[in-house]
């Protein structure tokens, strides 16, 4: 009689025992870096009047749009290049307002200063004004990309032709990381610095440890945007656009090569969910609904 009161309470213990592991087993089961497949859908497209634009710029404040145009060879110092303003329905409202530029690229806004790479300078532009404020030559630079900035207020802008990522804080040029294989797109987040790398996303953490996001893009990789915390959307130069995931994992959303259409470095409107594509040799801009 003692024993069915013990084996009760045994098979009350195993059962219990069972459910937390197979509770275990569905939590395990449960990826916490599940992210929603992600679609682009075009919005618009501007006209064909904007001179190879590289870079895409977004002012989301004032419904505008800064687009870098380098009218002219990516590498050469002919002073043909500029930079539009276009608004965020794809209305071009001054496509010279800053001029004498060479192959303008990437591009950053802090404090009213917009900051932008020039071949082997980097150009800070008076926003209110329209001026150009100083032109500062970067030692050894010799094909000035991306710029992004971070929270702290410091510019980070990259050199694809030497391998190096620099920083501008406190009116001082400096090198930050160096030895990257032709390093373009950069973007500083809460916990770090992303680059593009030959098809690859890396990160820098704050103490500069490098890590491997992703892999596999096409090894023109572009412009990056972050769409949640560990969630981008990165643009590769000769016409593919792929969103990665947290777990690193990459899908294509766009793939515009036989069209012969380009999508250099991307600009992004968190809020409404907008990439701006910016088309090289097709001289437009196209937006799209990230859905």
């Amino acid at each position: 009689m003692t024993i069915r009161p013990f084996m009760l309470i045994a098979s009350l213990a195993l059962f219990a025992a069972c459910s937390s592991k197979d509770g275990d087993s569905a939590n395990e089961n449960t990826d916490s870096t599940d992210v929603a497949e992600v679609s682009m859908e075009q919005l618009w497209s501007t006209d064909t009047t904007l001179q190879t634009p590289e870079s895409v710029l977004v002012d989301a404040p004032n419904n505008l749009l800064y687009v870098s145009l380098i009218d002219g060879q990516g590498g050469e110092k002919d002073g043909k290049g500029g930079i539009a303003k276009v608004g965020t329905d794809g209305k071009i409202m001054n496509a010279t307002w800053i001029t004498g530029l060479s192959a303008p690229k990437g591009m950053g806004i802090s404090n009213g200063k917009l900051y932008v790479t020039d071949l082997t300078e980097l150009v800070i532009v008076d926003v209110a004004s329209g001026k150009i404020d100083q032109k500062i030559t970067v030692d050894g630079a010799a094909g000035l990309n991306d710029v992004t900035v971070a929270a702290d207020g410091v510019i980070y802008f990259s050199d694809k032709n030497t391998g190096k990522i620099h920083t501008y804080k406190d009116g001082q040029v400096a090198t930050y990381h160096e030895g990257i294989d032709n390093p373009n797109g950069v973007l500083a987040v809460s916990d770090g610095l992303l680059y593009t790398e030959s098809g690859k996303l890396m990160k820098i953490d704050t103490q500069k440890n490098v890590t491997k996001l992703a892999e596999g893009m096409h090894n023109s990789t572009d412009g990056i945007a972050e769409v949640s915390p560990g969630e981008y959307i990165v643009s590769c130069w000769a016409g593919e656009v792929y969103h990665v995931k947290p777990d690193g994992t990459t899908t294509k959303l766009l793939d515009t090569k036989d069209a012969k259409s380009n999508t250099a470095d991307i600009g992004y409107d968190a809020d409404k969910k907008i990439v701006y594509v910016p088309t090289f040799f097709k001289n437009s801009v196209v937006a799209y609904q990230v859905k």
